[in-house]
């Protein structure tokens, strides 16, 4: 089996290339070309599938259809997995052009590359659960009306409906993977999980002292990435194309977030906490909780890592980061930071 993931870089297509990759498949990533090289998430697969060619980086941008349609004629994947974004929430109301061309030319390049070759080429969008807006305080499932209240929601929400028109036009095998927030020590730094876990390691070791948060008050459905991506295969093996909402039927606020991080260092989070408007977004999503009822019937999904368990990894990773560092710090290799100038 060949696979083609966009955003192979990113939390999740690290994930899925490294499941993948244990399943025998050939995988084919892309990267946009850059002065900085970021593989960092997929170092490791690279050290160990390279040399097998069972790991290929492309150059390309989703923003160009010619490549994109170039590249898919030439490596002829069975699976496409399409998670490329611009995916910070907050980001998107800075950078809306920006976000909304990649959510919305992204997707429908590669359904047009998919729908113009002779093969039959299995497609799976990355939607969000922020579609749906989080007004409602209730479990939301396929069913559910979307109300999107970001640039992001919006480009996610077109792809999501112009995969099912693909789907239903041209009889493609187009699947919508409807995910709630999911998270890992891969979790980019600016993410509000990962910006407590780093912090909860920063505060133990004394490089930072405070950490400024914006709505502590807002719930989310935080399961773990790697069980994530692993319903992603698993909707592309289902004997039809549909669309699936993945999570954990439960929610956290984010305070409650920060008390088991804190906790688990024998922190008390109070101390180093503060909440400011300049965090709150222009149009703030206040609740999210997802009904996987139907990914546990049909496809036997079920998350693996509990929410205790994910921020205790999380606290973990990030607790030796901040060892490394502060190590870095003593021998004078690097500057200290404007948190905690004193080091």
């Amino acid at each position: 089996m060949i696979a083609l993931i966009t955003g192979i870089t990113g939390q999740d297509g690290s994930y899925l290339a490294e499941q993948l990759l244990a399943k025998g498949y050939t995988v084919h990533g892309t990267v946009r070309r850059s002065s900085v090289i970021n593989t960092s998430r997929i170092d490791h697969l690279i050290s160990e599938y390279d040399n097998d060619k069972k790991l290929i980086l492309h150059y390309s941008d989703l923003l160009d259809p010619g490549s994109v349609s170039n590249l898919v004629n030439k490596i002829q994947p069975d699976e496409v997995y399409n998670l490329a974004a611009q995916s910070h929430v907050a980001v998107s109301f800075e950078n809306p052009i920006f976000t909304s061309q990649i959510g919305t030319l992204g997707s429908i390049s590669l359904l047009e590359a998919i729908r113009n070759n002779d093969k039959e080429i299995k497609f799976y969008q990355a939607s969000s659960s922020e579609m749906y807006g989080g007004a409602i305080e209730k479990s939301l499932n396929e069913q559910s009306k979307f109300d999107p209240k970001s640039p992001y929601a919006v480009s996610k929400l077109f792809a999501h409906e112009i995969t099912k028109v693909y789907r239903e036009s041209y009889d493609i095998f187009a699947v919508n993977g409807l995910l709630f927030n999911h998270e890992s020590s891969r979790r980019g730094e600016t993410f509000v999980t990962r910006k407590i876990t780093k912090a909860v390691g920063r505060i133990k070791y004394g490089i930072q002292n405070k950490l400024t948060l914006g709505n502590l008050e807002a719930s989310r459905d935080w399961g773990f990435a790697g069980d994530y991506t692993h319903a992603m295969w698993k909707m592309m093996q289902y004997k039809t194309p549909e669309d699936w909402v993945i999570a954990t039927g439960e929610t956290h606020t984010v305070k409650e977030f920060l008390e088991k991080a804190f906790t688990y260092v024998d922190l008390d989070w109070n101390d180093y906490v503060q909440s400011s408007e300049d965090y709150f977004r222009p149009n703030e999503v206040n609740y999210l909780l997802g009904d996987p009822e139907k990914a546990k019937k049909l496809l036997k999904w079920k998350p693996e890592k509990s929410f205790d368990e994910l921020v205790e990894d999380m606290v973990d990773h990030d607790l030796l980061e901040a060892e490394k560092e502060l190590t870095l710090l003593k021998d004078g290799l690097i500057k200290p930071t404007w948190e905690n100038p004193n080091i």
